[in-house]
């Protein structure tokens, strides 16, 4: 879920596909779109069809952090460890 919301909050606020997504936090289908329906069922993230660019392509579905989900983003970084870079040798 942290891959999600970072993945999303660095799109914020724009409107990025599932697809795009899936690249980006290599998440499978399978775990990323119910994930997704998970956190716009407790309103994290927006859903909306989006109208295909390309004549004759399916619409899809565009999604988004809601305020709550960026503020949640937010915090998440925070509170993730920094890495640690190597030692310089002597």
């Amino acid at each position: 879920m942290i891959a999600l919301l970072l993945a999303l909050s660095e799109e914020a606020p724009g409107w990025t596909h599932g697809y795009e997504l899936m690249k980006v936090t290599g998440l499978k289908s399978g775990s990323l779109y119910p994930l997704l329906m998970r956190m716009t069922d407790q309103g994290l993230v927006e859903a909306e069809w989006r109208e295909p660019i390309v004549m004759g392509r399916p619409p899809r579905h565009a999604y988004r952090l809601t305020a709550q989900g960026l503020a949640l983003a937010r915090g998440a970084t925070n509170d993730l460890p920094l890495p640690r870079l190597p030692a310089l040798p002597a």
